[in-house]
């Protein structure tokens, strides 16, 4: 299972930082994505990091101004978001799975990812 918090409201240009905690010591196993949904919009990646950190992917909105990383010795992932925009406020998730083939690959297959969490709200407030 997975647990975000760090959510809430800012205004342009502040920042906030996202964690994905999971429950047990899964977490090394398990590639991880973030995602966000907007309200009437479909749910969108944000960004991925590889078992081990080797690998990072960011959708392009987000390049720049959103870092992810993970610290597998606390079991937890996380998303340091910069330069916040409006347009960033989304419900945000996490997600995990054993599998990964490099790129987009868990965006595009995020119906079939194998763990989420149950979210946390961002704000930016316009």
């Amino acid at each position: 299972q997975l647990v975000e918090s760090g959510g809430g409201s800012v205004r342009p240009g502040g920042s906030l930082s996202l964690s994905c905690a999971a429950s047990g010591s899964f977490l090394a196993g398990y590639h991880i994505a973030w995602f966000r949904q907007a309200p009437g919009k479909e749910r969108e990646g944000v960004a991925i990091i590889s078992i081990r950190g080797g690998i990072t992917f960011y959708e392009d909105s987000v390049k720049g101004r959103f870092t992810i990383s993970r610290d597998d010795d606390k079991n937890t992932a996380y998303l340091q978001m910069n330069s916040l925009k409006p347009e960033d406020t989304a419900v945000y998730y996490c997600a995990a799975d054993t599998f990964y083939r490099g790129g987009g690959d868990l965006f595009s297959r995020q119906e079939y990812l194998e763990v989420w969490g149950q979210g946390t709200q961002v704000t930016v407030l316009s």
